[in-house]
């Protein structure tokens, strides 16, 4: 199934080795993956590492408040929704097309919890409630670029504002040696929150290839021994990165301001595209 939407043309397609999963692409780059039947499952590896982090912020089963920052195909959502059931959550999407088309063919359970937003993420977090997110994720694309009005120190202030005392900060991030936006992404966020954790695969960290990168923050030590075991057991392990090495990766990196937020890079091709 394709149909334009507000921000390009969106595609789903059915998986054929699980009955009811669904791909959802826009301009084919790949934004999300949906299995209603074990929405539990995560089949992209970012999105796995996210949920890995999701998994350690609280106690197995216990109940969330989620403010989450882009919609896609609600994979994430769906994950806390099955997982931790009675959570509440948010979603943030400035696509209304691509909400309808995914509410329209890939239905939320009745019962979810996940309440939806037509909104720009910037904007509608700075009108958010202080105190007032478990845990913030920020999974958003314009393409295949994270916008730069989502990059920055003021942004990250905001995003810090909304989190409860042990509130988490998540992002999925993407780049590639020389990793600068990454690096500037590390420094803005040092400058706000007192730890952070970086996730992601040795290649792209050893700048092998362009990919993603998960960011979490927060006020108090994560559970980095326990991410450790997680993601090393993954199909694509991916190394866990805290203390030293994050201060060795923002080294000479500074806070990005609104006035010099860029985007994220673009991804060369065949990066994340499919079919």
């Amino acid at each position: 199934m394709t149909r334009d939407v507000d921000h390009g043309t969106a595609k789903l397609m059915p998986d054929v080795d699980r009955e009811r999963a669904w791909l959802l692409t826009v301009d084919g780059a790949p934004q999300s993956y949906v299995d209603l039947d074990a929405p539990e499952h995560l089949e992209f590896e970012y999105a796995r590492r996210l949920g890995h982090v999701l998994d350690t912020v609280a106690a197995p089963g216990v109940p969330l408040d989620v403010l989450h920052l882009g919609g896609g195909a609600l994979t994430l959502p769906r994950y806390l929704a099955a997982t931790r059931p009675g959570s509440r959550q948010d979603v943030v999407e400035a696509d209304r097309a691509l909400l309808d088309l995914v509410v329209e063919h890939l239905p939320l359970p009745p019962d979810a919890g996940i309440t939806l937003h037509t909104a720009d993420a910037r904007a509608w977090l700075e009108a958010a409630p202080a105190d007032s997110a478990d845990v913030l994720v920020a999974d958003v694309f314009g393409g295949s670029r994270v916008p730069a009005h989502l990059t920055s120190l003021a942004y990250a202030r905001e995003a810090a504002r909304v989190l409860r005392e042990g509130g988490v900060y998540l992002a999925n991030l993407a780049d590639a040696t020389p990793f600068t936006f990454l690096r500037s992404q590390l420094a803005t966020f040092a400058a706000v929150f007192e730890e952070l954790v970086l996730i992601a695969e040795p290649a792209v960290l050893r700048g092998r290839r362009f990919g993603n990168a998960v960011l979490a923050a927060a006020h108090h030590p994560l559970d980095t021994p326990t991410l450790a075991r997680l993601t090393a057991s993954d199909t694509f392990p991916a190394r866990v990165e805290h203390g030293p090495r994050i201060r060795e990766l923002t080294a000479g990196a500074h806070p990005v301001r609104d006035e010099e937020a860029v985007p994220s890079p673009e991804p060369p091709g065949g990066a994340f595209g499919v079919g």
